[in-house]
């Protein structure tokens, strides 16, 4: 098993495109007060110019973060260089509750933010591609999931077949790899006459690169009695219904369905009847911007695609599920 230090250098690596950097003892550490020795381990590495010392978190409980952000700078009065928070796990609203309080941290093969470390590391990333920092269209992403999701791993597939099984044209299939290829998430090659594309990373590290360019796929929600039907299709469970049943989160008080653009306008051409309120009988329908069956022959919406639809939401409750159904991930 890797030691944290390990996976840093090989996580930086990873992520930016350079050399493993160096992670050294620091020198100074004799120096740091007791309380501040007994709770991180002092490493310190040059990267892209600047040298930074790296806080390993040796606490055994959890830490409060507000505890941990006064600890951290203290380390960096006393030393006087930029520091990196580092440690095993974080629930995604601690990794949100860091990001607001500005403390560059490292959750090796999770996620790295360094947000004030100098002009050098601001010019590395502005070099990146332009489109990288752009958001994918919704069919670009749903092809994406589609083939993140697919069993077994694919490292090489055709997305004339993915976007096939979606019912896109061959317009929005162009349009879709141009996105995927030119944000550096997939590289295109030929197979005789067959367009391919080639994934570098794996699964986790793709969804981790593209996740920034992914939006929730959910334009509204509308509230209708629940004994409509859906354009013939079943019903798939989305927002908190899915997430209760994928979780130990309690199922909401009015049960939850996405339905596809196509469900919507079939729905409203039917004469479908919006309340203006939740009411006894009633429930909520998602109007997602893509097709919410990627997944065939599940009872509820993908988990990635559900994972965007809630990642924004403050309520810690909902924030612990999502890493509960993060650890459900078929990576």
């Amino acid at each position: 098993m890797l030691t944290l230090d390990t996976a840093v250098q090989r996580y930086l690596q990873e992520v930016l495109g350079i050399p493993a950097p160096e992670v050294r003892p620091w020198a100074r550490e004799s120096e740091l007060p007791y309380f501040l020795r007994d709770a991180f381990q002092i490493n310190e590495l040059d990267l892209l110019g600047h040298s930074v010392l790296l806080a390993i978190d040796l606490k055994t409980d959890k830490p409060r973060l507000g505890e941990v952000r006064v600890q951290l700078d203290k380390v960096r009065v006393l030393a006087g260089q930029p520091v990196l928070y580092c440690t095993g796990a974080l629930a995604s609203y601690e990794r949100r509750r860091l990001i607001e309080q500005k403390v560059p941290f490292i959750v090796p093969g999770n996620q790295l933010y360094l947000p004030d470390l100098g002009i050098d590391l601001r010019e590395y990333f502005r070099h990146r591609s332009i489109a990288a920092a752009a958001t994918l269209s919704p069919s670009a992403q749903a092809m994406l999931i589609t083939a993140l999701l697919r069993r077994p791993w694919q490292t090489e597939w055709q997305p004339s077949v993915v976007a096939a099984a979606l019912g896109y044209t061959p317009m929005t299939l162009s349009r879709a790899v141009k996105e995927l290829t030119a944000a550096g998430i997939a590289t295109p090659y030929m197979l005789g006459r067959t367009r391919c594309l080639r994934m570098e990373r794996t699964p986790r590290q793709t969804w981790e690169q593209a996740r920034p360019m992914l939006r929730t796929p959910v334009k509204r929600s509308v509230w209708v009695h629940d004994d409509m039907a859906i354009a013939g299709q079943p019903r798939l469970l989305a927002g908190l219904s899915a997430l209760a049943h994928h979780s130990m989160l309690a199922e909401p008080k009015w049960p939850i369905y996405a339905i596809s653009p196509a469900q919507w306008r079939a729905a409203t051409q039917a004469g479908i009847e919006e309340l203006p309120e939740a009411a006894a009988g009633a429930c909520e329908w998602q109007l997602w911007s893509y097709t919410p069956a990627l997944l065939p022959g599940t009872g509820a919406v993908d988990p990635l695609s559900l994972t965007l639809s809630l990642q924004d939401n403050p309520d810690e409750r909902i924030q612990l599920a999502l890493d509960e159904l993060k650890e459900q991930l078929p990576w």
